[in-house]
């Protein structure tokens, strides 16, 4: 007969129930419901229409959208690691599936920025909150393509329900209807991804895994708690390269339409570029760059995309009119942005650990909040004062060089000093070898 011991170990290798990939799907269908926030930019002109709205007005909906999405991030987290997932995605799912509902109703700005913005900010922050913790225990040897995989749903869902909304939906239906419709698609695609999202078994590796402490992509065994997370300079200089380089992102993402009109791009080429090469770029950062990351390490992917972006900024200025140019450099710097929300999720489970990661991931999100503040709003600034567009593009190039010298100087934290001690005095203990290791690695 098998002994309790062994048995208890074979679950944490190979845990009853349904394959790990499902956790995933689970993933990516509550992300690609949530992504509808960036398809707000189809909603816009029908609202102006019947309206009468200025875009400073509209504009404002998606705005506090994106900062209560980032603020209720940090309470979600920290619920998500105290009750796990499924409540918490549940929450989400259904707030964010009766802003929807609740838009179709719509008779004041004031109605709009509420059901939109904090109800619809309000779903995302607690149903965005769950996924990338999930994929970070469920897949410690290849965390960085499972978060983005997960994540990568977000960003594909403006390229689905966009063009969905903008092409089907709204012509044969109108406005209030094409908000219900989303928001029924929107529960039950919710409820699904909630219902597939679960933590594993404390202790959970997949079979034949082992940890290696070499590896570029090693994970701690500390348990950072979310005080000593913010005594480590990593945090900072992260956060801050975090913010600025997804600032310079949707510094020229907020552009990018005025900016394609300008140069006299054909409306069918404008909504290509906007619906599906960006959101394509976007979703392909988030996956491929989160695979790479598993191979080449967490800070190096991310140093070299900023790195790319800061080139790729410029040069999509420099493409004008020429549409193959002008759709490569959307594509990059799409794919440069999606990398930042993929990686920087994975890289907060390994340097700080996956007990806490909900609300360790959440105090850094907060980074993103501020970049969809001020990222678009610089750039409608520059453009009023210089009335060109040069100097948005090349301003967020010089953003995105901040952040690479962020991210430059951004070392694997340390294990505090006070558990990593040996308990007995002679040898050290694995937890001295352990945090010795880290710190040969970050040199």
């Amino acid at each position: 007969m098998i002994s309790s011991q062994k048995q208890v170990e074979l679950q944490l290798i190979q845990p009853p129930g349904i394959s790990r990939w499902w956790r995933v799907v689970g993933g990516l269908s509550m992300n690609l419901a949530l992504g509808s926030l960036y398809a707000w930019s189809v909603f816009v002109a029908p609202l102006e229409k019947q309206f009468g709205w200025k875009r400073a007005d509209t504009s404002m909906v998606f705005t506090i959208a994106v900062a209560v999405f980032a603020l209720t991030f940090v309470l979600a987290g920290r619920i998500q690691d105290k009750i796990g997932p499924f409540y918490c995605s549940l929450t989400g799912g259904i707030l964010v599936s009766l802003g929807f509902f609740l838009c179709s109703y719509t008779h004041s700005l004031t109605y709009l920025w509420v059901c939109f913005g904090v109800i619809g900010g309000l779903g995302n922050g607690f149903g965005y909150a769950t996924p990338i913790p999930v994929m970070a225990k469920w897949f410690p040897d290849k965390r960085g393509l499972a978060v983005g995989l997960a994540v990568g749903g977000y960003g594909a869902g403006s390229a689905i329900f966009g063009p969905l909304a903008q092409l089907k939906l709204i012509p044969a239906y109108g406005l209030p209807a094409t908000f219900q419709i989303l928001g029924g698609m929107f529960l039950v695609m919710t409820m699904i991804g909630a219902m597939l999202l679960k933590n594993p078994p404390t202790g959970y590796k997949p079979a034949g895994w082992e940890p290696a402490a070499t590896s570029k992509s090693a994970a701690t065994t500390h348990e950072f708690s979310p005080g000593e997370t913010l005594r480590t300079p990593t945090f900072y200089l992260m956060w801050v390269a975090y913010a600025l380089g997804c600032s310079a992102g949707l510094m020229v993402i907020s552009q990018l339409v005025p900016f394609a009109r300008s140069v006299g791009l054909a409306a069918a080429a404008l909504s290509t570029m906007t619906l599906i090469v960006g959101a394509f770029g976007n979703a392909s950062g988030r996956i491929l760059s989160g695979w790479m990351s598993d191979k080449l390490g967490r800070i190096n992917v991310l140093r070299v995309m900023i790195g790319v972006s800061m080139i790729a900024m410029p040069a999509l200025y420099a493409a004008g009119g020429r549409v193959l140019m002008l759709y490569l450099a959307v594509f990059v710097v799409y794919w440069c942005y999606g990398t930042q929300l993929s990686v920087n999720g994975a890289a907060t489970s390994d340097f700080w650990g996956t007990k806490n990661a909900g609300i360790n991931y959440g105090m850094l999100f907060t980074a993103w909040g501020v970049a969809g503040i001020i990222g678009p709003r610089i750039g409608g600034v520059l453009y009023d004062k210089y009335h060109n567009y040069q100097a948005a593009f090349y301003t967020a190039a010089v953003l995105a060089a901040v952040a690479l010298l962020c991210e430059l100087l951004a070392k694997r934290p340390t294990v505090p000093v006070d558990t990593r001690a040996p308990a007995v005095t002679g040898a050290p203990g694995p937890s001295h070898q352990l945090a010795t290791a880290y710190a040969k690695e970050s040199k």
